[in-house]
């Protein structure tokens, strides 16, 4: 492989094995740890696989888990021409998911890994066994926070400020956290977009939150036409100024067997939460008469 990734991650932070898709747009990374039936683990913006690093070290012991990152977004490749849509990203998603031949799959995604995993489960149905889902969406965006976030975030001065200045790493994401994230530890979100132009995916995020409207409608109405049966595990922070409780309240008018474990977070569950979240998966996935938190 001739890609050069942008960073070593600190194996005392991040101790895992890196592993590389080719995809159809470049070499793309994640991890595969642990044996079991698999969970996969998409991540939002702007971070990587190293977002979920302490449920995976939890969960590793009874469970596959895998962890992608999408292009543009931590180790993977920045493809040239590659518009960073929500579409394309599920669609490297799924050809990922038929690389591995992954069944009895359990998804796990949090803000635009929501989307993304949602979007891949209902065109792999076949293969889903059930859904975690946490602090995320899957309808056009339509919540005044929302439509505010999305309107601030797309307008040329942040634009600016998110490529120019890492705006998302060194503003957003400490925001969004309610307890505070370690300097080496924010180092390594840090490093995953060290350039202007490594920084491409996480300014049309936010762009998409809106221009994506279409690809959301259509979205909607496929999970719940296709996906309403299949058990759903809400962890949810109820500290998040924009997946609100409502928002949670969404998921549970659209699924039939809902599970809620709330969390005392903000929107980056995975770094405020890890050991609760990785409990409730683990007794989510664990039959009755076995189940046990994770450690």
């Amino acid at each position: 492989m001739s890609y050069v990734p942008p960073f070593k991650p600190d194996p005392r932070l991040f101790p895992f094995r890196s592993r590389w898709f080719e995809s159809r747009v470049g070499p793309v990374h994640y991890i595969d740890e642990g044996a079991g039936e698999p969970i996969l683990f998409l991540h939002g913006n702007p971070t990587w696989s190293f977002l979920y690093r302490g449920i995976i070290i939890r969960l590793k012991k009874h469970f596959r888990c895998i962890a992608i990152d999408y292009p543009g977004f931590g180790l993977s490749i920045r493809p040239s021409g590659y518009d960073y849509t929500p579409g394309q990203q599920a669609g490297i998603v799924r050809d990922f998911v038929q690389h591995l031949d992954l069944q009895n799959l359990t998804i796990m995604g949090q803000d635009w890994g929501g989307p993304i995993g949602l979007r891949v489960a209902a065109d792999e149905l076949p293969r889903i066994k059930k859904l975690v889902m946490g602090n995320t969406w899957f309808w056009p965006l339509d919540s005044v926070q929302g439509k505010a976030f999305a309107y601030v975030m797309s307008m040329a001065p942040m634009q600016t400020r998110i490529v120019s200045h890492n705006f998302f790493v060194e503003k957003v994401m400490p925001m969004g956290v309610k307890h505070r994230m370690s300097d080496e530890v924010l180092n390594h979100y840090r490093d995953a977009m060290p350039t202007p132009a490594s920084r491409m995916g996480a300014a049309e995020f936010p762009v998409q939150l809106m221009a994506a409207a279409g690809w959301l409608r259509e979205l909607e109405t496929d999970v719940k036409d296709r996906l309403g049966n299949v058990p759903l595990l809400l962890t949810w922070g109820m500290h998040d100024l924009m997946f609100t409780r409502p928002t949670m309240d969404r998921f549970r008018e659209s699924f039939r067997d809902v599970r809620v474990q709330r969390l005392d977070a903000k929107h980056y569950i995975q770094e405020d939460a890890p050991k609760e979240i990785a409990g409730a998966i683990s007794t989510f996935l664990t039959p009755t008469s076995l189940a046990g938190g994770a450690d």
